[in-house]
């Protein structure tokens, strides 16, 4: 009986023994059926899909003020009062400074005094004007009379007395046309001080200095007393009064270089990111040089930002990303798939039996992340991504899917 159960234990534990080994046997099938032979190396690959390309280039300038003068006066004179200080908003036409010109004010007195003293002579020329009229109306009735009377009676008017009256008409009529000249005279000379007063009252209007445009004072030149000579930006002898700066709008200046100045052109929108605010603005291209540096090779640009909460401050640098080109579905695989030789590119391209080959491809459009494959690829092929070395036309291996996501540099625009 005992020999009977051993033999019975015996044949159980071999039972359990083949049962395991045949479950362990299965799995290790089930996972080469499933492709992860581990004779079979795993190649990180990319989809060749359809998807949106740009062509952009970054880059670098610093913000200026998007309209900044120094601002002179155009009288000489000493500062009566001044109401702005360094940081002090102003708005267009606003009065900054009030000069003190004594002999700017004499002079327009001078001025008003010589109005009325044309005036006066106006109305004595009318004057004159009048009574000479009436003067030769009389002298020409009287000589007419007597015309009249000497043609119906010939021989009854002495030609002597004749003669007489009409010289005293004749002098009538001259001493009329000396009326009108002297007249014309007077009205002349008052249009004549009129002017002068209208330009001696234009330049006292100048002692009121007024803002130019809305700003900023970003410079104070003068105080109280401070004597100021009349002069304008393009005379370094005289000192201005302050200098104002426009920070509602700011040019950014930027150097395009010579391969993408074809394809810059005006109102185009760009993405402005300020690294020290950890922010990105929008601006737009507002003028260009529309000529190359011959130092550089690269175009003078200026790209206008909006800035209405004074946010941005002159000096500043900011990253100016302007997209170049841009299209919507085109076939595409990311540019660490590509390998370059000269002219020619070259892909590795995991078939339908799982090898390797590698397959020459044309290269269009070039973005930051991916290029277009105009001929070789066909969508949903498999490239293989990474280092390329490790792997051999004709190699058999195990594609494994990457997304590939968007670089930090271009999520942050």
């Amino acid at each position: 009986m005992r020999c009977k159960r051993k033999h019975v234990v015996l044949l159980l534990a071999a039972l359990v023994v083949c049962v395991v080994a045949a479950m362990i046997f299965s799995g290790r099938r089930a996972k080469a059926g499933l492709g992860e032979d581990p004779s079979i190396r795993i190649a990180a690959v990319a989809i060749v899909a359809r998807t949106p390309i740009e062509q952009s280039v970054t880059l670098s300038g610093e913000f200026r003020p998007f309209q900044v003068v120094d601002v002179h006066a155009k009288v000489a004179g000493y500062i009566q009062k001044i109401f702005v200080d360094v940081g002090d908003k102003v708005k267009e036409g606003q009065v900054m400074a009030v000069l003190e010109v004594p002999e700017l004010s004499a002079q327009v007195q001078g001025a008003e005094a010589s109005i009325k003293r044309s005036q006066d002579a106006i109305r004595r020329a009318q004057s004159e004007v009048e009574k000479a009229k009436s003067s030769h109306a009389a002298c020409h009735f009287a000589y007419s009379r007597l015309k009249q009377a000497s043609e119906a009676r010939p021989g009854l008017i002495a030609e002597q007395e004749l003669d007489d009256s009409m010289a005293k008409d004749k002098e009538g009529e001259a001493q009329v046309d000396a009326a009108v000249a002297a007249l014309s005279e007077a009205q002349n000379q008052l249009s004549i001080s009129q002017a002068e007063r209208s330009q001696l009252a234009a330049m006292q209007a100048y002692t009121r200095i007024t803002a130019p445009f809305a700003g900023v004072l970003t410079k104070r030149y003068a105080d109280t007393g401070s004597l100021i000579q009349a002069g304008t930006a393009s005379n370094t002898q005289a000192m201005p009064v302050v200098q104002l700066a426009e920070y509602s709008k700011l040019r950014l200046v930027v150097p395009v270089p010579e391969s993408a100045v074809p394809r810059i052109h005006l109102g185009t929108t760009v993405k402005v990111k300020v690294p020290a605010l950890d922010h990105t603005f929008e601006g737009r291209v507002a003028r260009f040089a529309d000529a190359l540096s011959n130092e550089t090779r690269t175009m003078h640009t200026e790209i206008d930002v909006e800035n209405p909460d004074g946010a941005l401050v002159e000096g500043m640098y900011a990253e100016a990303r302007i997209l170049l080109n841009k299209q919507d579905s085109v076939l595409t695989v990311p540019i660490q798939a590509v390998q370059r030789n000269g002219s020619h590119a070259t892909v590795l391209l995991v078939n339908s039996q799982g090898r390797v080959e590698e397959r020459q491809i044309k290269i269009g459009q070039e973005g930051s992340e991916r290029l277009e494959v105009t001929a070789g690829l066909a969508e949903h092929d498999q490239v293989v991504i990474g280092n390329r070395s490790d792997f051999r036309p004709g190699e058999k291996v195990q594609p494994k899917p990457v997304d590939l996501s968007t670089s930090t540099s271009e999520a942050e625009f």
